[in-house]
């Protein structure tokens, strides 16, 4: 019995060490197939902070694998899902226009259901083995849709409020302390107006926390009684909105002009779905240094955000390389730095080297920013169909 347990053990080590061996030879040829390749990759051009990043990101894969990269500057992601669609109808099925997409969400959806992706690729990138799927379970499952290797997690988000400690010491900690404190100080409270994702991310989080049995929010919306499940919002929101800032009769535009209104005195309560934004803001001297983040008692919506590979793209090896090297710890470490981005990694660090262990412990935390025990519980996002519905009724209620 000993005998055939060992002979087994060292069969399995063998097989370990003969798919290690394949793996690693992959990579070489994808190396190899890489150089001399310009990677399209389509990411929003919004934030000089992310582009700066972006840039230097093409500056180590240029010098270090001999792979260009051109930052295509978006302003929607679901603009080049489309572009991509029209390429797959048009039977433009090699030399795409777009070799790497910054993506999630619904977007990654209607990419994954209408078969625009590479086939299942992420499994091959030596960085991925290291990425924590079993602590952050949204680097598998992207709003309810099972990621399938057919998306790299590139960084972490969740939902977080700012408040000015000198203008408000104690901070509602859920949607119906939120409701209490706009009612005792009208005016004082709003949120960003849909379809801003902020906005969006406002509603699915009170939708969440009011809806007696949030695990329905997992299914598609299609497949439950949506108007019941989303009744208590409804409800929620109509006694918000008469005490909101200017009644309701005008939102901010996004979650930077409220952060500009928090800055200005007129609302007490700003919002981001960057742990470390309001650290990063306060550095550039944007927000008061009293200024601190806080999540509800219940817990605040998290996400990943991923990179993707078109069916058709060109520069198939290219992105693989970079998008490699955006989930290695050296760019994760200079990523969650909030002086450079201040994006949470989607790593586990204990697994990794002692080196870049160290280099994740020496990333300043930021005045303002929650450490990841305090940022717990993350809560998951509904299904990516739930966004439609809820925009849509939205609009038709409170749209102007």
């Amino acid at each position: 019995m000993w005998t055939k347990r060992l002979t087994t053990a060292i069969f399995a080590g063998v097989c370990s060490l003969a798919a290690s061996g394949s793996q690693a030879a992959n990579w070489a040829e994808t190396l190899e197939s890489a150089k001399g390749q310009t990677v399209y990759f389509n990411a929003w051009g919004g934030s000089d902070t992310i582009n700066s990043y972006i840039n230097w990101a093409g500056e180590q894969v240029l010098d270090r694998y001999g792979v260009t990269v051109e930052h295509v500057k978006i302003t929607d992601a679901a603009a080049v899902v489309a572009r991509i669609l029209a390429e797959q109808t048009a039977g433009r099925t090699e030399d795409g226009s777009v070799d790497l997409i910054w993506v999630n969400g619904e977007n990654f959806r209607n990419l994954k259901v209408n078969e625009l992706l590479q086939e299942p690729w992420t499994q091959e990138l030596p960085s991925y083995a290291f990425v924590d799927t079993e602590n952050k379970p949204t680097t598998t499952v992207d709003f309810g849709e099972p990621v399938d290797n057919l998306e790299a997690p590139w960084g972490m988000a969740q939902l977080v409020f700012m408040h000015d400690t000198a203008q408000l010491a104690e901070p509602p900690r859920s949607m119906q302390e939120l409701l209490k404190h706009a009612t005792e100080n009208p005016g004082r409270v709003s949120y960003p107006k849909l379809p801003n994702f902020h906005g969006t991310t406002f509603i699915k989080q009170a939708l969440i926390e009011l809806t007696e049995d949030s695990s329905v929010l997992q299914q598609a919306a299609d497949q439950v009684d949506a108007a019941a499940v989303t009744a208590p919002l409804w409800d929620f929101l109509d006694k918000l909105h008469p005490v909101l800032w200017r009644s309701a009769k005008n939102f901010p535009a996004d979650g930077q002009q409220m952060r500009q209104l928090m800055d200005d005195g007129e609302l007490d309560i700003a919002l981001s779905f960057n742990p470390n934004e309001a650290s990063r803001a306060i550095v550039d001297g944007q927000l008061s240094e009293t200024v601190r983040t806080y999540i509800h008692t219940a817990g605040t919506i998290g996400n990943t955000h991923f990179v993707a590979i078109p069916f058709n793209a060109k520069a198939s090896a290219g992105a693989k390389v970079l998008a490699d090297f955006l989930m290695s710890a050296e760019a994760q470490a200079r990523k969650a730095d909030p002086e450079i981005w201040g994006d949470p990694t989607v790593l586990a660090i204990d697994t990794l080297e002692a080196t870049d262990q160290q280099a994740f412990a020496e990333v300043p935390l930021g005045v303002a920013t929650l450490s990841p025990a305090e940022l717990a519980p993350t809560l998951l996002e509904p299904h990516a169909s739930w966004v439609e519905v809820l925009e849509a009724e939205w609009q038709k209620r409170y749209g102007q």
